[in-house]
């Protein structure tokens, strides 16, 4: 019960006074890293997260889901294994087992100085904030992208994902989805904007899973802060080729969702579904992540790889996988 505690002391809105304090220091930040990103982001996508200019690994803060820990407890651990990078998800209004500790995603009603010294504590910077929204949704979807793009402003991050519905409603058909994807996108893509902030449309669905549909749906609105959180897991289970996407999305990729699928899981769903939560430990899949990180790097891709597994020992050999992967080609 005492990690219980530690992380109710760390989050804001336990009483008003430490919300307002909170908010109000993140406040002050916000114009400044306001105006940098919207004078920086739209010309540096691929900018280096290594001062050396190599491409970064970081971890989906989903690997503690299965484990009942914390946000706090996810970022910390995800430091002492060795990630530089944490990937934490962020959801509207309050959550009865987040604020209990006993889930990593959080609200984002919590104050982002917490979140961002959480992340100092433990070493690590946010490489993407996922708020993951519907895409087809005209009122909640607009509504959380927007409310993502003004929370990753106030943490000083520029990427936010999202993607359709995986299951959307049977009454809309494939010429109203684009229709209402395109709105939606305008939308968002204004707010995008005005926080300097990049939507990144992640393989997840029955659109983005095939190739010509994600091609499609990234170029419905004409924008440079439309980009793509490339999922190689999602894009296989959904029975498309993962290289084949990856070239045909890869000069909108800003970052990357580094799933393996398990041998076992792939015989047992590809082509039945068009995605999954989490993958198996990366280099235990079907993935030949040699072969796609060659291809990111022909590109000139220097973002971050972010792991997504299920587990805290998965997450130790994913870290190791890639790592190795990229000492080999010096990537």
């Amino acid at each position: 019960m005492s990690e219980n505690k530690e992380h109710l002391a760390a989050i804001p809105g336990s009483t008003r006074r430490e919300f307002m304090s909170s908010a109000v220091v993140a406040g002050a930040a916000v114009s400044a890293v306001t105006q940098t990103a919207q004078a920086a982001a739209p010309n540096v996508p691929g900018a280096a997260w290594d001062p050396n200019g190599r491409m970064g690994i970081g971890i989906n803060l989903e690997y503690v889901r299965h484990a009942d820990k914390s946000l706090a407890w996810g970022i910390k651990r995800a430091g002492e294994i060795g990630y530089k990078y944490v990937e934490p998800c962020f959801l509207n209004g309050r959550c009865l087992l987040s604020n209990a500790g006993y889930c990593h995603v959080t609200s984002m009603d919590t104050g982002p100085k917490v979140i961002q010294d959480m992340c100092d504590e433990a070493g690590v910077k946010i490489s993407g904030l996922s708020s993951h929204s519907d895409l087809l949704s005209p009122e909640f979807g607009v509504q959380y992208a927007k409310r993502g793009l003004q929370y990753a402003r106030a943490l000083g991050v520029n990427i936010v994902q999202i993607t359709e519905d995986m299951f959307p409603p049977k009454w809309i058909d494939e010429t109203e989805a684009y229709n209402i994807m395109r709105i939606n996108l305008r939308a968002i893509a204004e707010s995008c904007e005005e926080n300097g902030v990049y939507i990144a449309v992640e393989q997840h669905g029955p659109y983005t899973g095939k190739i010509d549909r994600m091609v499609r749906i990234l170029s419905l609105v004409d924008s440079p802060w439309i980009k793509c959180n490339y999922d190689c897991g999602n894009t296989f289970l959904s029975g498309s080729d993962p290289y084949e996407m990856l070239d045909a999305v890869i000069d909108k990729v800003v970052h990357v969702h580094a799933k393996d699928i398990s041998v076992k899981q792939a015989e047992a769903e590809r082509g039945k579904v068009t995605g999954t939560a989490v993958g198996c430990a990366c280099g235990d899949g079907v993935i030949d992540w040699k072969k796609l990180v060659g291809r990111l790097q022909k590109a000139g891709y220097k973002g971050v790889l972010s792991a997504e597994c299920g587990t805290e020992e998965e997450a130790v050999r994913s870290l190791a996988h890639l790592t190795k992967v990229l000492q080999e080609l010096n990537a």
